[in-house]
């Protein structure tokens, strides 16, 4: 997504030429169908379609190669330097890519949909790869359905077939009868729930990664913009206004307000919610405690809010201080969205039990929260 940025930005500046897609892999490729990269006036470029190796040859030969209109390119990256298409660098894979003018209305279609993904509008984009005596044609499907665009040429028993093919395949980013049909997804949306100096390092990696983040906080003197410059906002939230039920279900939200009373309440606020990732920094014990908490405000059992915590935050990868903390939380939540999450150290019902028989829950909490105070 943090690519998606860099391309929109380099076609506002209005010296773009080149846009490259990746349509097709056959073995290992170091990138997946759907990679990009614009190309600009004086070389420079946005995105990449490779590891490295491919960009510069294609940077090279990109204006002359679709200067009769778009084209498919094959590139081999076997180390034979015999096989019919020789780019021998070792990936061990052969790569097909779309390389398209950008002045044409098809390439300024996908790059509107780019742009509008990033303020929040996903969209479908279905594209007619160039052949011997038919040049491409594009179309974009909103995320209703309807068609944003389609170019002209393409009759209307192409485009209802193609809307059908599209909205009943399971896997985008896939060639199929020709047609390239791809998801353009919106940013994953982060939500942290505390503005302590350690939210600082998971707002900027999440920030690298493309997301968009928003910062909330109860605290006034804490909830700054000037703290978080790659937030995209910072709210500084309250128990009447509740900007938190804003949260969807395809969110990403973390509690580390280091206030007890606050992450309690916040916990029983996001979880009838259901985002795709709730994590709660803090001990087990604390957490125990505010589990069961939240399920006595919400009605509900332990294990029901088990189910949809991740506690502690982040997957254990070691180490310690604030940056090695926000590399496990945003590595936990990059798994859980991208639905890759294996063994956690998520808390289980027995754990909350076994903390609360023990009967020194309380001594390991804070009576106030020295950062509540004024």
């Amino acid at each position: 997504m943090r690519e998606i940025r860099q391309i929109v930005r380099l076609w506002h500046q209005d010296t773009a030429t080149v846009f490259v897609t990746l349509v097709r892999t056959e073995g290992s490729s170091y990138r997946r169908p759907g990679a990009r990269l614009l190309l600009g006036q004086q070389g420079e470029y946005a995105g990449t379609i490779s590891g490295g190796c491919l960009e510069a040859e294609v940077v090279r030969k990109a204006g002359w190669l679709v200067q009769g209109g778009a084209v498919v390119e094959r590139y081999s990256t076997m180390f034979d330097d015999t096989a019919e298409i020789p780019f021998g660098l070792g990936c061990g894979g052969v790569v097909d890519l779309l390389l398209e003018p950008a002045d044409t209305p098809e390439c300024r279609a996908v790059l509107k949909a780019l742009e509008g993904a990033l303020a929040g509008d996903e969209a479908t984009v279905l594209t007619w790869l160039p052949r011997e005596g038919r040049g491409l044609k594009r179309a974009i499907l909103a995320a209703n359905g309807d068609f944003a665009y389609a170019s002209a040429g393409l009759t209307e028993s192409e485009l209802v077939e193609a809307r059908a093919a599209a909205l009943s395949r399971g896997e985008f980013e896939s060639v199929c009868s020709e047609i390239f049909v791809e998801r353009i997804a919106t940013p994953q949306r982060l939500f942290i729930l505390g503005a302590g100096d350690d939210a600082k390092p998971v707002v900027s990696m999440a920030a690298l990664l493309g997301w968009s983040v928003s910062v909330m906080d109860g605290r006034a003197q804490m909830a700054r913009a000037e703290r978080f410059p790659e937030a995209e906002q910072v709210i500084v939230t309250s128990a009447i206004s509740r900007e938190v039920l804003v949260i969807r279900p395809d969110d990403a939200v973390v509690l580390m307000s280091h206030s007890y009373e606050q992450d309690k309440e916040l916990l029983a606020a996001v979880l009838p919610l259901h985002p795709k990732y709730l994590g709660l920094l803090g001990a087990r014990r604390r957490s125990s405690l505010l589990v069961s908490e939240a399920a006595a405000i919400l009605g509900w059992t332990v294990s029901e809010c088990c189910d949809r915590i991740f506690a502690p935050v982040g997957l254990d990868l070691g180490g310690d201080g604030p940056e090695a903390i926000a590399l496990a939380v945003i590595a936990e939540v990059q798994a859980c969205c991208m639905g890759k999450v294996g063994a956690s150290r998520r808390l289980s019902p027995e754990d909350i039990e076994r903390h609360l028989a023990e009967g020194d829950v309380g001594r390991y909490l804070q009576a106030q929260c020295a950062l509540d105070l004024a």
